[in-house]
């Protein structure tokens, strides 16, 4: 895999403090230029960026300004649920369609329509084997050494505008060169990650299209499946991955994409299910496929092991014993799962009731002393465990799902895994994380505020950077490889900290929207938000700098609760 890189060691130039805070007011003045109110952006051009007057001024409104957000975060969700329910919605909230004058543009280019086979797709045919049989046909006479296939209903300039700006970004080691799309609503373009990701593939068809295939490549999988029906093209990427092709993704939106008619629910989730279900067969997996929310879009659900492996859940707590007991007492009456336990990691608990509740437990209790340090306090917890696997679980979570730990097993048991996180709802029930991203900093994705757009991205069981220390499930003998949780990050980022290093050791991390808890984030920890984490973070990964996110649209930025359209 190989995506990433740390930056804290002898092989890489040292970054200075005073490059992480130079970078650190950057991030602020973007997000207040960009995302801020007319008052912040005033604010800031009369406090400064990083000055006295700013820092005191923070100091002061702080406390007035998170009851402020936090209101605000309500009211986002509201008109997004408003917004989302329009067909006119536009997403990221900058982002207009461009308008293209074809033939200046294709005269300013030079290419060879020799290295191109063009072949025009009509999904309103009757017999999907038929186009595939044909598309074989050219397959087999073309001297070309790139395929691009294309609605019939597609401009000739367009469709030339698309290969042209392709075709400009292959390298010899490419196999699929593809772009951006405009989809069914043009104000909400299909933007693409760079990392066409093994199990997000199985969810949906990552590449669509714009996109140029090598013809020899294809050769090497067998072509296309008559068998696949109309998804024979996601079919074809499947097998692409599964031969370790090269994918390389282009972050612009190109008119060549799928048509509307290509997204109908009828006319392509059972080929879907079908051919993800024999993926999962070429595998070796024991899993079902089902249609999901959206057209193309699939919930592929794993068997769990047999025997059931043994799963330790490690919660952590200083007193705040109302919170254990409803975690506690949610995991005994929902979880369906037989073989687990629970440790609960006491962190100098003092209240009667908290003392009286740890010795009247039948679960092991691990004093674990002194100041609040998670990472810690999470190793300790599993340096005691003997179990197979381990979910490490905030004390302020409620299980929603009740085979939670089957759906999590069978995923963390698959052998390229190394975590898996689930989607939490806040107190309202409004989803509060849905993966972690960085672009450019780390944050919860959450489709009810700062992600305000059900597409296939957000709808997905995906690979993603990271998710919340608050659920994660991981096997015990990779944790203890990967050293456990670095536990100079005392506080915050230690469990974004953990999945960059899982990936680093060609491990992949999954998110998966069909595990649900509910999680109050913040009562246990309180306001513990070191700045000193915060940097150790950024300068180990280069945040704000080089690091991208392989699993997270390129064309996208996150800036406080709202995404930007980031042209290139």
């Amino acid at each position: 895999m190989a995506l990433l890189q740390r930056f804290d060691d002898e092989t890489t130039p040292p970054i200075t403090a005073e490059d992480i805070r130079r970078r650190w007011v950057a991030f602020h003045k973007q997000i207040r230029l960009m995302s801020g109110t007319r008052f912040q952006r005033t604010a800031g051009r009369i406090l400064g960026e990083d000055t006295w007057r700013y820092h005191v001024a923070r100091f002061i409104f702080r406390p007035m300004l998170k009851v402020l957000r936090l209101r605000r975060r309500r009211n986002v969700a509201k008109v997004t649920r408003v917004v989302a329910s329009k067909a006119a919605t536009i997403f990221p909230i900058n982002y207009r369609p461009l308008t293209i004058d074809y033939d200046h543009e294709l005269a300013t280019i030079n290419f060879d329509d020799n290295d191109v086979v063009i072949f025009e797709i009509d999904e309103s045919t009757a017999s999907s084997s038929d186009l595939i049989n044909t598309l074989n046909d050219v397959l087999n006479e073309t001297t070309s050494e790139w395929l691009f296939l294309a609605d019939k209903s597609l401009s000739e300039e367009s469709r030339r505008y698309s290969v042209a700006k392709l075709l400009a970004h292959v390298t010899k080691v490419d196999d699929v060169v593809f772009g951006d799309e405009p989809g069914p609503n043009e104000f909400a373009p299909i933007l693409k990650s760079p990392t066409v990701a093994p199990h997000t593939l199985l969810s949906y068809n990552v590449v669509g299209r714009p996109a140029l295939l090598r013809v020899e490549t294809l050769f090497r999988v067998g072509g296309f499946s008559p068998d696949a029906g109309w998804a024979f093209e996601h079919d074809v990427y499947l097998k692409l991955s599964e031969a370790k092709a090269r994918f390389h993704h282009v972050t612009i939106v190109l008119a060549a994409g799928r048509v509307p008619s290509s997204f109908d629910a009828a006319h392509l989730n059972g080929d879907t299910c079908r051919i993800v279900q024999a993926a999962i067969d070429r595998r070796e997996w024991h899993g079902t496929v089902t249609p999901g929310a959206l057209p193309g879009l699939v919930r592929w659900s794993l068997e769990a092991p047999t025997p059931s492996p043994s799963i330790d859940i490690i919660i952590p707590t200083r007193d705040r014993i109302d919170l254990v007991e409803q975690c506690i007492t949610s995991i005994e009456e929902k979880t369906t799962y037989q073989n687990y336990d629970i440790i609960i990691l006491d962190n100098d608990s003092v209240e009667p009731a908290s003392l009286e509740y740890f010795n009247s437990t039948k679960y092991s209790v691990i004093p674990c002393p002194g100041p609040f340090n998670y990472a810690k306090i999470i190793n300790r917890g599993v340096n005691h465990s003997s179990a197979d696997y381990i979910v490490t679980l905030n004390n302020d979570t409620i299980i929603v799902t009740p085979d939670w730990l089957e759906q999590l097993i069978a995923l963390a048991s698959l052998p390229d895994v190394g975590i898996v996180g689930a989607c939490l709802l806040d107190r309202e029930g409004r989803r509060e994380h849905e993966s972690i991203i960085i672009a450019p900093y780390p944050q919860h994705l959450r489709t009810d505020s700062n992600y305000a757009h059900v597409d296939y991205f957000s709808s997905a069981t995906r690979d993603v950077a990271a998710v919340t220390g608050a659920v994660q499930m991981v096997q015990r003998e990779f944790w203890q490889l990967l050293g456990g949780m670095d536990e100079q990050l005392k506080v915050v980022m230690n469990d974004v900290d953990i999945c960059l290093r899982a990936q680093m050791e060609d491990r992949y991390v999954i998110y998966t929207p069909d595990v649900q808890l509910y999680h109050h984030v913040g009562a246990s920890r309180g306001d513990l938000d070191p700045i000193d984490d915060r940097d150790r973070f950024v300068k180990r990964w280069d945040i704000f700098n080089s690091f991208r996110d392989p699993y997270f649209p390129e064309s996208l930025l996150l800036l406080g609760e709202k995404m930007f359209y980031l042209l290139r």
